[in-house]
């Protein structure tokens, strides 16, 4: 499990991530960029930011389950966004994924995403225990 860490030296993180986090022994896994997209290639949730986040979270474990490992393994996570407006949406979707500590976490709006359909990106590194 990747154990966040908060600096006493910065103001704590407002939202669902911490500064940084320590990656145990282990296995590293680069999970590539999960988008609001289901099994079937269908886009889910269109013009709903939330919905998305919770289907691009939802690949991102299922990827990690298929190599043994957990969303408790992720220690950096980054997210692309499309608009920057409805990140309390984002933010409560990843409270109910990830729980304290949490991992360290990039936040970076882009002008669109590869189906102008789509919102979100999330990509992730774990480290699943050898």
């Amino acid at each position: 499990m990747a154990l966040g860490i908060n600096s006493s030296g910065l103001k704590g993180p407002f939202g669902a991530f911490s500064h940084a986090a320590w990656a145990p022994a282990g296995r590293t896994l680069y999970v590539s960029g999960q988008v609001g997209v289901d099994a079937e290639g269908k886009v889910v949730g269109e013009g709903d930011i939330g919905a998305q986040a919770e289907q691009a979270l939802r690949n991102v474990a299922t990827v990690l389950r298929d190599v043994g490992g957990s969303l408790d393994d992720i220690a950096s996570i980054t997210v692309f966004v499309t608009e920057m407006n409805e990140l309390a949406k984002v933010y409560e979707v990843r409270r109910k994924f990830f729980k304290p500590p949490y991992p360290a976490s990039t936040l970076v709006q882009v002008k669109s995403l590869v189906d102008p359909r789509l919102l979100i990106e999330v990509n992730a590194v774990a480290v699943i225990a050898a």
